[in-house]
């Protein structure tokens, strides 16, 4: 005792030496962070300023802004794919997690008609060439090549973890990133105030906002010198303003993917195993009872016919406005009553899965929680400030009455799906349930079993009981045994995923291509007033949009994991 007295207590083993490049590795991020956090808030200053007439910015110098970065970003994935990517052990490990291929054609598929609304935009204001700014024309023409180009560089390098340039990739990655979300809000703030432009114009309340400049054309005196007045011109700026939900999906998914990659940036993986198989099309549908794909496609056609209703009568000037929404409300309600309660069977299902939940570090996965988390909210506040002008306010009608229960469905649906989808990636694949004291003879547990199945068994080595070869493991012999009796589970989990798909994708394409009933309704507007509900509107409406279509890619990775 005294002897270890003496000598001190006892030095514990050193600590493993990180890499050289890795010694600021929290000093490198925090760099790019702050690079991305001030470009970030100098965009979203300009995008915001220049949609009020109070304001002195001109949309010239949101487009100067906009081209700039966009070309900034574009020499940098020229850089990555032509020189950090070709280094020597540039590239030494593969996040397996990143840049699942669903995910990556989302990107392509908004990436085509992100393109196709750029050769609108380009159309558009071509039209009157002769007295716009050339940045104008520029713009849509420079967001076209950086669209192709990033396309392809996250397609390519999604799952990278690289290793050199450390400092200015993860750089380049926040200012690609940061470039993708101003060209969001740019889209959103467009897109809101159009839609927002087109309502307030029927109240009489156009005075309260600027729109984009091009729509402010049509409230500008006669002897403006750009008038759209050409049918070819109106065809283009009605055209590009359709397909702006899909510019605003493909900016997000490629911010949730450069996200990833910076995270992986000097990031060691162990080893490199597969996260599961990916269903061929033909086996997509196999393992299903059908009774979910069927539904949520059922809910998903009666969904475009109620969004073409909706907005033909919405529009009419027979005064169908009260019958558009009380249709509008009703399909939402039976949507997303039967969502919850698939949601909650979901989770009740959970209840009995033996899988073990997966611990490991997964950035994406992480990412997805966060982003689900984070992108409810803005749903969660427009339902909130619903409910209470709906029970606090004076009118008790049958549109009320509609509205309080979509705002209470809208909050419980955000919740247990969320729940389900979060519970559904911290599952492991199938085949990962937990055995007690497995035997170490992989026979020694299948005792009370029939003997004369076992010696089909591929599973087993030869023993005293048992003769013939061996070419499995014993988690395969338990996984055979088991495997029926968790089939159930898997059949229901993938439809319950299936029919949250459906269900999620109409519920986007309705307030994303124009199913405006904040608006249409009085209730919430008579409250608060128009300017403060449409701000309301216009900044959580967007988030609670992405959410549908991130639920939608989260729950196709639900069904693969189930």
């Amino acid at each position: 005792m005294s002897e270890e007295l003496a000598s001190g207590p006892k030095e514990s083993p050193p600590a493993p030496q990180a890499e050289p490049g890795e010694v600021w590795k929290k000093g490198g991020r925090l760099l790019s962070v702050l690079l991305a956090v001030n470009v970030l808030l100098l965009a979203g200053t300009l995008v915001s300023g220049g949609a009020f007439n109070k304001v002195a910015v001109y949309d010239t110098d949101v487009f100067a802004l906009l081209t700039a970065m966009l070309l900034l970003a574009t020499l940098w994935i020229l850089f990555y794919l032509l020189c950090t990517a070709r280094c020597p052990e540039a590239v030494p490990y593969r996040d397996p997690h990143a840049g699942p291929i669903w995910l990556r054609g989302g990107l392509v598929l908004f990436g085509i008609c992100t393109l196709v609304m750029d050769v609108f935009k380009t159309g558009y204001y071509s039209s009157f060439f002769g007295c716009q700014s050339a940045i104008k024309i520029l713009y849509p023409i420079i967001q076209a090549v950086f669209v192709i180009i990033q396309t392809y560089f996250l397609w390519v390098s999604a799952k990278d973890c690289v290793h050199v340039h450390l400092d200015l990739t993860r750089c380049g990655l926040m200012f690609t990133l940061t470039t993708n979300l101003a060209i969001w809000m740019a889209a959103v703030v467009d897109e809101s105030m159009h839609q927002a432009h087109s309502y307030s114009s029927a109240l009489g309340n156009t005075s309260h906002t600027r729109v984009a400049p091009d729509l402010e054309r049509a409230d500008s005196p006669a002897g403006d010198p750009c008038p759209c007045s050409t049918a070819i011109c109106q065809i283009f700026q009605n055209s590009y303003f359709y397909l702006y939900p899909f510019n605003i999906e493909y900016s997000l998914f490629a911010s949730t993917m450069l996200y990833v990659m910076w995270k992986n940036v000097g990031r060691l993986l162990a080893s490199t195993p597969g996260h599961g198989h990916v269903p061929s099309p033909v086996n997509f549908l196999r393992e299903t009872f059908f009774a979910g794909p069927i539904l949520g496609l059922l809910l998903f056609l009666l969904g475009l016919a109620v969004f073409i209703t909706y907005e033909v009568q919405v529009s009419d000037e027979e005064g169908h406005t009260e019958q558009a929404l009380v249709i509008y409300y009703s399909f939402n309600i039976a949507c997303l009553g039967l969502m919850t309660l698939v949601s909650l069977s979901g989770s009740v299902i959970y209840r009995f899965d033996r899988r073990a939940m997966d611990h490991h570090k997964n950035p994406t996965r992480t990412l997805d929680v966060a982003l689900l988390m984070g992108a409810a909210l803005g749903q969660y506040a427009i339902s909130y400030y619903s409910i209470v002008a709906v029970v606090v306010g004076t009118p008790r009608d049958l549109l009320g009455g509609l509205d309080l229960a979509h705002a209470l469905l809208m909050i419980a649906q955000h919740t247990f799906q969320n729940v389900f989808i979060i519970e559904s990636l911290h599952r492991g694949p199938p085949g990962a349930e937990p055995h007690d004291n497995p035997p170490k003879d992989p026979c020694q547990g299948l005792i009370f079993a029939n003997q004369d199945a076992l010696h089909s068994l591929p599973a087993c080595p030869p023993s005293p009981r048992l003769a013939g070869p061996s070419s499995a493991g014993p988690q395969e012999a338990v996984a055979i045994i088991l495997a029926p009796r968790g089939h159930w589970r898997r059949r229901c989990l993938k439809d319950i995923s299936l029919f949250l798909l459906f269900c999620n994708v109409i519920l986007w394409i309705l307030p994303a291509f124009g199913a405006r009933p904040h608006f249409s309704s009085t209730v919430e507007v008579e409250f608060y007033g128009y300017s403060l509900w449409a701000a309301i509107v216009n900044v959580c409406l967007p988030f609670g949009i992405f959410y549908r279509m991130h639920a939608v890619s989260s729950l196709l990775e639900v069904y693969v994991l189930s």
